[in-house]
């Protein structure tokens, strides 16, 4: 798992943060969401593009100065934490935690 922050010069109020997913960590999954306070929880709003290496991976382009928390769908089914997020809160939904990314 990775995440990667790209801070845009031409615009100081975004960053481009890709996230990937490496083959091991989806065990063959057919698809893979990222799911998010930033698309409303949408598992159909944004996807990761398999990679041929079988990793998935997306870039999605967030707002500077906030935390934005996420996790990944995968399948439709299991939801996975990103082990390398800068920080982990309780979702408030359940027992489980979600992802956060600080930028």
């Amino acid at each position: 798992m990775a995440l990667a922050k790209q801070y845009v010069k031409s615009k100081p109020t975004i960053c481009k943060v890709t996230f990937t997913l490496p083959a091991d960590a989806v065990n063959g999954a057919k698809e893979v969401a990222l799911v998010g306070d930033f698309n409303g929880w949408d598992a159909s709003a944004t996807s990761l593009k398999k990679q041929k290496d079988g990793s998935y991976k997306t870039t999605v382009e967030l707002p500077v100065g906030q935390e934005t928390q996420f996790r990944y769908l995968i399948d439709g089914a299991t939801w996975l934490n990103d082990e390398e997020a800068d920080k982990f809160v309780t979702s408030g939904v359940s027992a489980d935690e979600n992802s956060v990314v600080v930028l």
